[in-house]
């Protein structure tokens, strides 16, 4: 199943009609048509392509996290204020649903070797996998449904929501069926769907739900406690059949770019790592925006690092960065010297550069752009043309080994089986690739006092809190932060103070230090005459452009502190919308909504 581009989705736009407006209560198509779809293999690998529209989507992965803790936004998530209903719930939807269980309905056509109808049915069953895995994440309870469903079929159109345990239960024995019947193995162009990736879309699913019923077990999860170690030993053995197959590698080659980066911002990204990616195109207007979301003033979200995350990144020798005399009031050019690599691969810091017109020109965090001073560099390329519009060309990896790893050692840290050999190959593996010295193969000793305090004050396991500071880190931007703090039941993240770099106010500030000076920090009075090229914000509290400092005139920057962001426990699911409860009211409420 070639996934991933664009115009190949826009191109089945006709097989799509025959299915993708239909809803539950619609009707299939003629028999004329299925004949024509199904009785090739042809028609079936064209059919198969309308299933990528349940799939992650290419913004889904990049801008997938501007609603998390990590990340100041130029405005909260409605979901966050305290005035969201159900009213304000999109009604869901099934559509995707009836065109994959069409599919496999009438995919038995025996002039078709069996094989290959199970190779396509495989494929629409790890589709209906993650269909059913994001409904599960959105609402817990919902209905369970393995066939299209006729108009009149008024039991199944309006009845009750199946539990969790049934419906993530046909879950996993979609996963396995398909593990066991994609006949791909490799692709060298990491476009197709191979029982890796498969095996990979295992490890994510089963490591979600066997950590969100451990630590939802006195919550929505209660009940399903004894089923946690049977979830985490499917997503450890998911992951480890990933790694023993030997076909993925982390990148260690550096380029021009770090070995890091490279994944993100390169024309082509490594393959040896990336498991399956969307593939962008010049030549065929397949393109994305990431520069321009990243650079922009106004485009976006204006997705910015918080302070309170940039803490986690180690030091360059391994040692936590929280534990260094006065962390707390560096400067930024202070803090972010000696650090975890990565960092200067993920945010604007030190010499970084971009071209300009063919000239590499240094380029700061720009405040008009960033609002902690933590400005985002992953995901875009350095060539400032491509900032306004839609014209990145780099591929979006979808999912890649690192991911692997990481949910091998979680799994089995959650489980109490994690070994030495293990974090070698997993932690130890991704801190290495990251260009960290010191022993990054030694399991940790010790709980992180700073994560423990500032994140996740109920882990005292060193093991876990390591892995979850790696796994924040390594796929930050990637889209799979808010569902981490679901499972993980750290929704309170969501409404923590936004909060950036250190500053004293009236103050000039040299953010990369080539003696040009970028951002100046005022309570009400510009300095005279303004210098050319400097930013000025004024952090008075109160003041219109929403910034401000802890302690007046000095501290960590503070954003939108008089916008309030609430969380409560019913927040772990979301509500039923309103509409869907009119047209069905057996489907019942979530809690507390």
């Amino acid at each position: 199943m070639t996934l991933l581009n664009t115009i190949r989705v826009a191109a089945i736009g006709g097989v799509c009609l025959l299915t993708a407006a239909c809803d539950l209560e619609q009707s299939p198509v003629s028999a004329t048509n299925q004949s024509s779809v199904f009785g090739s293999e042809a028609g079936l690998q064209l059919y198969a392509n309308s299933f990528t529209n349940v799939w992650p989507s290419v913004n889904s992965v990049y801008i997938g996290d501007d609603v998390s803790d990590y990340i100041a936004a130029r405005g909260a998530n409605n979901y966050l204020l305290p005035t969201f209903t159900p009213n304000n719930q999109g009604a869901w939807s099934w559509t995707a649903l009836r065109n994959i269980n069409y599919f496999i309905e009438s995919n038995v056509d025996p002039a078709i070797p069996e094989a290959t109808r199970n190779h396509y049915t495989a494929l629409a069953r790890l589709s209906r996998a993650l269909f059913y895995f994001d409904k599960v994440k959105t609402y817990g309870n919902v209905p369970w449904i393995d066939r299209p469903v006729s108009i009149t079929d008024s039991a199944t159109l309006f009845g009750e929501r199946d539990s969790r345990d049934l419906v993530m239960n046909k879950v996993l024995e979609d996963l396995d069926y398909a593990i066991a019947n994609i006949r791909t193995v490799t692709s060298a162009s990491r476009t197709e769907v191979t029982k890796d990736v498969a095996l990979a879309f295992k490890s994510r699913i089963a490591l979600h739900e066997g950590t969100f019923r451990k630590y939802h077990a006195t919550g929505l999860a209660n009940g399903l406690g004894n089923s946690v170690t049977m979830w985490l030993t499917a997503a450890a053995t998911a992951a480890q059949q990933v790694m023993d197959g030997g076909r993925y590698s982390l990148n260690t080659a550096p380029g021009s770019l770090g070995a890091y980066r490279s994944l993100f911002s390169s024309e082509v990204a490594p393959t040896n790592e990336t498991m399956l990616m969307y593939v962008m195109d010049v030549n065929l207007a397949v393109r994305h925006e990431a520069n321009w979301r990243y650079t922009s003033g106004t485009f976006g979200v204006g997705a910015s690092f918080t302070r309170d995350f940039i803490n986690t990144y180690l030091n360059a020798d391994g040692t936590p960065f929280t534990d260094r005399a006065g962390y707390d009031t560096m400067s930024f050019m202070t803090e972010v010297k000696g650090r975890d690599p990565r960092l200067a691969q993920t945010i604007r810091m030190g010499d970084f550069k971009r071209l300009n017109a063919g000239t590499l020109v240094p380029a700061p965090p720009a405040f008009t752009v960033t609002l902690t001073g933590y400005q985002p560099i992953k995901w875009t390329t350095d060539d400032i043309g491509l900032d306004a519009g839609a014209n990145n060309t780099n591929d979006i990896p979808i999912i890649r080994y690192a991911e692997v790893l990481l949910n091998l050692a979680e799994a089995k840290a959650e489980l109490g089986t994690l070994t030495d050999a293990d974090w070698a190959r997993t932690i130890g593996a991704l801190r290495t690739r990251a260009g960290i010295t010191g022993n990054v193969s030694a399991r940790p000793t010790r709980a992180d006092p700073y994560l423990q305090n500032v994140y996740f004050p109920g882990i005292s396991d060193p093991n876990i809190l390591e892995i979850r500071r790696e796994r924040g880190i390594e796929l930050a931007l990637e889209g799979r932060r808010y569902d981490d703090l679901m499972r993980w039941k750290r929704g309170e993240l969501l409404a923590r103070v936004w909060r950036g770099m250190y500053v004293r106010a009236n103050t000039f500030y040299d953010l990369n230090e080539d003696g040009i000076r970028d951002v100046y920090f005022h309570t009400g009075t510009i300095p005279s005459p303004a210098v050319a090229g400097v930013v000025y914000h004024n952090i008075t509290a109160g003041n219109s452009s929403q910034r401000s400092l802890q302690n007046g005139t000095f501290g960590l920057l503070q954003w939108q502190t008089n916008v309030v962001r609430a969380w409560s426990d019913k927040m772990y699911l979301r509500p039923i919308a309103a509409s869907d409860l009119v047209v069905n009211a057996k489907l019942g409420q979530n809690p507390g909504w």
